[in-house]
């Protein structure tokens, strides 16, 4: 079904990143990973994912910016943006989604609805 689908990965933890790759590689996603914002933006430059899954606090560039980049490339387009993050106010909420995000999922979260939030997005 997401056979063709390509999909980064950006997380500065291990397990999660880990068990992202996992879960999107067995869901048929093509699956590229970045530990931190810097390499996020280099695989950014060499790739256009379909989407990004993508950390907000993390230790060097952080997800909006990240967003933002993503958002001001005309490379990065059609690129859907999908902001993870374990920052939950409504505020948080509104920037990530005002940067252009197209969907902003609170930590913890089901990976069954992750998968499914993240199909209906390509559909």
């Amino acid at each position: 079904m997401n056979q063709a689908y390509k999909i980064l990965v950006v997380d500065d933890d291990p397990y999660i990143l880990m068990s992202l790759e996992f879960l999107m590689r067995k869901n048929g996603f093509d699956v590229m990973i970045a530990r931190n914002g810097t390499e996020a933006m280099e695989l950014l430059d060499q790739y256009s994912p379909d989407v990004v899954l993508l950390d907000i606090m993390m230790p060097d560039v952080d997800g909006y910016a990240i967003c933002s980049h993503i958002r001001s490339s005309t490379k990065h387009q059609y690129c859907k943006v999908v902001f993870m993050s374990a920052k939950s106010k409504d505020t948080d909420i509104k920037k990530g989604l005002d940067l252009g995000a197209s969907l902003y999922i609170t930590k913890p979260f089901s990976n069954k609805e992750l998968v499914h939030k993240i199909s209906a997005l390509l559909d």
